[in-house]
């Protein structure tokens, strides 16, 4: 329980941080790139938009009156423009602007903005406007945007970098932290345990006692229906106490476990077997399938508890008289153990998960009345499982039927 607690805690402050990181990251490199973006677009539509007979007197004409950022900006850009006559013929012109591309190279990529169809857009390492003319004729205006894009590209790798980053870090803050932050929560599921455990151990003397009054007032007065339902209550409540004891201390984090190799399917054989009556005697049919092949490390008593509350468990609340069947197998690294049975109606997915609950009983076919137990058998074997660092759950099967499934870590076969 302990360990779920922390674990939980960890998950959800490290999603929280974690998309919270993401969000920030990518909003930070969205504006960016927008805000690069709307500079190289302006700065190319200032280019076009200069006079191509005279095109370093227009752009000394047109820069003045501008911020010193935006002539900075021009004055530092690397460009060149050509004229496409409407043969496709392509007349070069500033090309000594531009650092890279000759002659040869301008042409194609001024064929590729050409070709591209749209007024603007990019090409590897450019941005390219193209204009119309009343000639019929067509202007392209080609500005190098390399080290702008270059510069996105660092910054994206950087911000992503710091982002992971931070999330390996904060996950292990949260890890080396988590156990201090929900220490409140850990004291109060402490004491309630101690109440538990010391109120069930106060409840045992005065259940002892009643118990012995009923035996001596039974052998003084034999055949006394009062006296019998006093002492079929008093050792229901017995019960009752024993298997709140147990699970309070399954539930310890340092509750002794004497970890061994065990067969799963030699101890659900075993375990099972005073069941096979009980389904004869109900007139239902209890099938084992045991791989004796499949080990697993575990506490054997505390196996055989689990065993005995998902075999009880399915004997009690199978409808009418439908086959019990429990099978231990493998699959893959994992064991698997399994115990399932026909019910009068299927249980939703919800239902399902609160099976685990303390003293839940999903509908009224599982009330006390109809059914011996005290709703905490499941929960007994929920936290047996956790122990073992195994895990449970219950679903419902195509076929109808309820399927409770434990999955251990396999062994290595020694």
């Amino acid at each position: 329980m302990i360990r779920k607690l922390k674990r939980r805690f960890i998950r959800i402050a490290v999603i929280a941080l974690s998309v919270a990181m993401v969000l920030v990251t990518g909003i930070v490199n969205l504006v960016n790139w927008l805000s690069v973006r709307a500079e190289l677009q302006g700065t190319a539509e200032f280019l076009a938009e200069s006079s191509q007979a005279d095109m370093k007197a227009g752009l000394g004409l047109r820069l003045k009156g501008k911020s010193k950022h935006t002539r900075n900006l021009i004055s530092q850009s690397s460009w060149f423009g050509a004229y496409v006559s409407p043969g496709g013929e392509v007349q070069l012109y500033d090309l000594e602007e531009a650092v890279d591309p000759d002659e040869e190279a301008a042409a194609v990529l001024v064929g590729q903005a050409v070709s591209a169809g749209r007024d603007s857009g990019f090409l590897p390492d450019y941005l390219y406007i193209v204009q119309y003319q009343k000639s019929g004729g067509r202007t392209v205006t080609l500005l190098n945007v390399e080290t702008s894009m270059a510069a996105v590209r660092s910054l994206a790798l950087i911000s992503a970098a710091a982002c992971l980053g931070g999330i390996a870090l904060a996950c292990l803050i949260m890890t080396l932290a988590s156990r201090k932050a929900i220490a409140p929560t850990l004291r109060n599921m402490e004491q309630q345990k101690r109440f538990i455990t010391d109120a069930s151990h106060e409840l045992k003397t005065p259940l002892t006692v009643i118990s012995t009054n009923m035996e001596l007032l039974q052998m003084e007065s034999p055949g006394n229906q009062w006296v019998a339902s006093t002492q079929k209550q008093a050792a229901m409540m017995r019960r009752l106490v024993d298997e709140l004891v147990y699970l309070s201390r399954m539930e310890e984090e340092g509750a002794p476990l004497r970890m061994e190799t065990l067969s799963l399917g030699a101890l659900l054989r075993e375990t099972a077997e005073p069941f096979e009556a009980m389904a004869e005697f109900s007139g239902r049919e209890l099938t084992v399938r045991a791989d004796d092949t499949v080990k697993i490390t575990g506490d054997r008593a505390s196996v055989q508890r689990l065993i005995s509350v998902l075999c009880d468990n399915a004997m009690k609340y199978a409808a009418g008289d439908g086959a019990v069947i429990a099978e231990a197998k493998a699959e893959g690294r994992y064991a698997l153990l399994t115990v399932s049975n026909e019910v009068a109606e299927p249980l939703t997915r919800e239902q399902c998960d609160q099976l685990f609950h303390r003293f839940y009983r999903a509908d009224a076919s599982r009330s006390k009345d109809k059914r011996s137990g005290f709703g905490i058998g499941l929960a007994i074997a929920s936290a047996i499982i956790e122990k073992h660092g195994a895990a449970i759950s219950a679903r419902m099967a195509d076929d109808g039927r309820l399927v409770f499934t434990c999955r251990f870590a396999r062994a290595a076969d020694r």
